[in-house]
């Protein structure tokens, strides 16, 4: 009787990477052979997902930092374009002036901070319900913006009031001046001309929100 003997060569599978042979696995040709070489397949890294953290989260700091100049330095003969603050309204920078705002006015209360953010979020939509009815063409996200952006000159007396807080006379000028400088920053680019006589039916509910924001502040 015949000695039949022999063995069955793999097959040589080589794959053509980027212009380099690479010689498979048997259990790789084992697996195209039966039709399951899709397992295999390895896909290409999309460039849309290697994108910066900023920019996944759509952060401008150059734009974030811009605004910030045009909040604080609110007169027109410096030459800002402020109306970028309104017109391209973004929602991360007014949220960290607002959190910065509730840090310093901590004083050990964390419920501060949920208050802040409350009142921020509320109280802009109260500026912009009445600004509608009083036919301003401004949207929520424009308002929410505005309002928080111009909490920066409440920010920036707040270590000045830590230094001449013994002075009564003093601090309570400071205080004023800064509730006028925000408020002014806020109604120069929410009040348009648009609402012609009606200008202090909006001004004044700006005026009192800053009021109360500077309130949770000092606590008075």
């Amino acid at each position: 009787m015949a000695n039949l003997s022999g063995s069955i060569a793999t097959p040589d599978v080589k794959l053509n990477l980027g212009g380099e042979f690479i010689k498979e696995s048997t259990a790789s040709t084992f697996l195209r052979q039966r039709g399951y070489g899709w397992l295999l397949e390895v896909e290409d890294d999309d460039p849309e997902d290697n994108k910066p953290l900023l920019e996944e989260l759509d952060i401008d700091l150059k734009d974030i930092y811009y605004k910030i100049r045009c909040v604080l330095m609110p007169m027109p003969s410096l030459g800002f374009n402020r109306q970028v603050v309104r017109d391209n309204p973004d929602f991360w920078g007014p949220l960290a002036v607002v959190l910065f705002f509730s840090m310093i006015s901590l004083y050990g209360q964390f419920k501060v901070v949920s208050w802040i953010i409350t009142i921020w979020i509320f109280g802009s939509l109260t500026i912009f319900l009445l600004a509608r009815v009083l036919g301003g063409e401004v949207a929520y996200g424009q308002v929410l913006g505005v309002i928080g952006y111009s909490l920066l000159p409440l920010i920036v007396i707040a270590p000045v009031l830590l230094v001449v807080g013994s002075f009564e006379v003093v601090s309570t000028l400071i205080k004023l001046f800064g509730v006028f400088w925000a408020a002014y920053s806020a109604a120069s680019l929410l009040v348009g001309e648009e609402f012609k006589t009606k200008k202090p039916l909006l001004i004044y509910p700006i005026f009192l929100l800053y009021i109360y924001f500077l309130s949770l502040y000092t606590g008075v």
